[in-house]
């Protein structure tokens, strides 16, 4: 965990200034000092339950799509999906305050987020029995169709860790952008909670529906505020396109 913070130091530098570890310390104090401000307050509760739901949804995911195969290949490819989602959360990671810098990009994201959203919908309102996985709990109702084979089903995690694993860090980094240190503490969380306890997350999610829909709204909310600022930001807004 202490590399994982060193490599995202360098990687914050241009968000958190020179300061290295010391800076990102810092910003992770003066934005837990701040606490008592709403606006602090949104931006963690967002990033947190942000995290909760797509680190949960992504095990459900994972779970489902293997749930077809033999018990030794579907330990095998949900081991695979947990390992790719981790690693790939900490690349994502790693990139995102560049990733921010692109124009257009956080515009793009809040629009992949709105899709998110929408099958997150799809998933509450219509899924239905989908056999799962024995070591998922949650993933019986995803409504998601299991690969036939250890390829199809290992190409299928890889492709869905992919994208969410995007959609999470994205979306950490669109609800906590003015909050650089409480950004930082929301990457590691993603990362934390896909690896040790989104199984856990998924059982809950899963039994306390209401969880999903607060989560829905959080993750809507922050989508559209992506999209507003995608396009009205001075410096990285689609408006700068065709100024």
């Amino acid at each position: 965990m202490l590399d994982i913070l060193m490599t995202l130091s360098a990687a914050a530098a241009p968000a958190l200034g020179e300061g290295g570890l010391g800076g990102i310390w810092n910003a992770i104090v003066t934005d837990l000092s701040n606490l008592d401000k709403a606006s602090a307050w949104l931006a963690f509760g967002q990033v947190l339950m942000i995290d909760i739901m797509l680190a949960g949804d992504n095990a459900i995911v994972v779970g489902a799509l293997a749930a077809g195969l033999p018990p030794e290949q579907r330990k095998k490819v949900i081991l695979i999906g947990i390992i790719a989602a981790l690693v790939l959360r900490i690349f994502f990671a790693l990139l995102v305050t560049q990733l921010m810098q692109i124009v257009g990009l956080i515009f793009a994201g809040g629009l992949l987020l709105l899709w998110v959203s929408w099958k997150m919908y799809r998933e509450l309102q219509h899924a239905g029995p989908a056999g799962g996985s024995p070591e998922v709990d949650g993933d019986e109702h995803s409504g998601l169709k299991p690969a036939k084979s250890f390829a199809g089903a290992a190409w299928a995690v890889a492709v869905a860790d992919v994208s969410m694993s995007l959609d999470n860090v994205l979306a950490v980094a669109g609800a906590a952008r003015d909050h650089p240190g409480i950004l930082i503490i929301g990457l590691l969380l993603a990362v934390a909670l896909m690896g040790v306890a989104a199984n856990i997350l998924a059982r809950y999610i899963e039994r306390y529906r209401w969880i999903a829909w607060v989560g829905l709204i959080v993750i809507i909310y922050v989508a559209g505020k992506m999209i507003y600022e995608g396009y009205v930001d001075p410096n990285v807004g689609v408006t700068t396109i065709f100024a």
